[in-house]
């Protein structure tokens, strides 16, 4: 029988211990410095902004809270772990010790989702005529932010002349209405489709460029036919706009009161949103998505990226032009003036704070973009200061977006 030898180590024989690596106290200090790098930078930039405004001593006073008030987010950040691991142990505590059942998940949802359905139903009820207003300005945008979504979030194409399509369905029904007479039914079909071939051809010629090289044709479409509704006097009537446009009709009802127009544009809303997550989630919107990640792949596994690209122009145009459509429906007036190039700048914001690619995002973007600026009407001075200001910070914090769940990227 074979016995098995034990060697016992001799302790001096045996090799000294490693030391542990000293990256970790570099990133460490890294980190340190960037905890109060970056909240210096921040309150140093805002302050030398609002200095113009009220002078040295308030934009020093600006600095001291707003560096203070950084540093202490940041370092609640770092900690953020332990506070996660308190609220679930409070919540344990709440559940087992004091016996109240907290709601599940997919209850807290639908209960929430009920909640903002009352809500949104009942704005004509609890709500004045400016909250109904504003309402309905931003139903019109969120129609218009899920057009420019499809190309720039689910297809990645920088488009920043999208208000053109905006615009040519605006005017395309003002003619038609004051013009030819046509009613609003078989008015607002003819604009959405010439808006939707508008963006079709737009896009034959273009889809030849990528990056910055499309964003500047498509802020050159945008720009031709702001300048050609302002110069056309005899078709457009110029800067002096078109007015005199009727409101629709629906089941023999004059819909002229604004708390009927914001159940009208409300029902545009839920159609819009209900057409663009099923298309989203079909073949087509996967193949965007694949575009927007990588071309090469998308070709090497059979997508046709010419036809899908010209897919994603065509369907985003056809939502400009009924948001368009809707526009001049509610104003009861159009003008070059409602359709510049910052129109596709506020558009393009409202993409990017809710999350490229994002529906439920984009309408959030949408509301907190339209409604925001009306908050802060009171002091006009500071409201695109505050304004611009968010929207850095929250590129610096948040870059995917309030909803997203990428990183802003124009990688087509």
């Amino acid at each position: 029988m074979k016995m098995t030898e034990y060697r016992i180590l001799n302790t001096e024989d045996a090799p000294p211990p490693i030391p542990p690596p000293r990256e970790g106290r570099v990133k460490e200090g890294g980190r340190s410095r960037n905890l109060f790098l970056m909240p210096l930078i921040i309150s140093l930039w805002l302050s030398l902004l609002f200095l113009p405004f009220k002078g040295v001593e308030a934009a020093g006073l600006l600095f001291v809270v707003l560096f203070a008030a950084l540093f202490m987010l940041s370092v609640l950040k770092k900690r953020g772990v332990a506070v996660k691991e308190a609220a679930a142990n409070f919540k344990k505590y709440l559940s087992d010790s004091i016996k109240i059942k907290l709601p599940e998940s997919k209850e807290r949802s639908v209960a929430l989702i009920l909640l903002t359905s009352a809500a949104v139903l009942g704005i004509p009820f609890y709500g004045h005529d400016y909250l109904i207003d504003i309402a309905v300005l931003s139903g019109i945008y969120i129609i218009l932010a899920q057009g420019l979504n499809i190309v720039v979030g689910f297809t990645g194409l920088l488009n920043l002349g999208f208000v053109a399509f905006y615009a040519i369905g605006a005017y395309s029904y003002a003619l038609l209405n004051t013009k030819l007479g046509i009613g609003f039914w078989a008015s607002m079909p003819l604009s959405v489709i010439l808006v939707t071939l508008s963006g079709f051809i737009l896009a034959i010629p273009a889809l030849r460029l990528r990056g910055d090289y499309l964003a500047i044709v498509t802020l050159g479409f945008g720009e031709i036919v702001r300048l050609v509704l302002n110069n056309w006097d005899s078709f457009t009537k110029g800067p002096n706009g078109i007015g005199g446009i009727e409101a629709p009709h629906l089941f023999g009802m004059h819909i002229s009161r604004l708390s009927h127009f914001y159940y009208f544009v409300l029902i545009f809303v839920l159609l819009a949103i209900f057409i663009i997550r099923r298309v989203a989630a079909s073949r087509i919107g996967r193949a965007w998505i694949a575009i927007r990640e990588d071309e090469i792949a998308s070709s090497s596994i059979g997508i046709n990226i010419t036809a899908y690209k010209l897919y994603a122009f065509a369907f985003g145009a056809f939502w400009a032009g009924l948001a368009g459509v809707l526009f001049a429906t509610k104003m009861q007036f159009v003008s070059p003036e409602s359709f510049t190039f910052m129109e596709s700048v506020l558009v393009l914001c409202m993409v990017i704070l809710g999350g490229l690619g994002s529906i439920l995002g984009v309408i959030l973007g949408a509301i907190i973009l339209v409604m925001l600026p009306e908050m802060l009407r009171e002091v006009q001075l500071y409201r695109m200061l505050a304004l611009g200001s968010g929207l850095v910070m929250l590129m610096i914090f948040r870059p995917q977006g309030l909803m997203g769940g990428k990183g802003v990227s124009f990688r087509s």
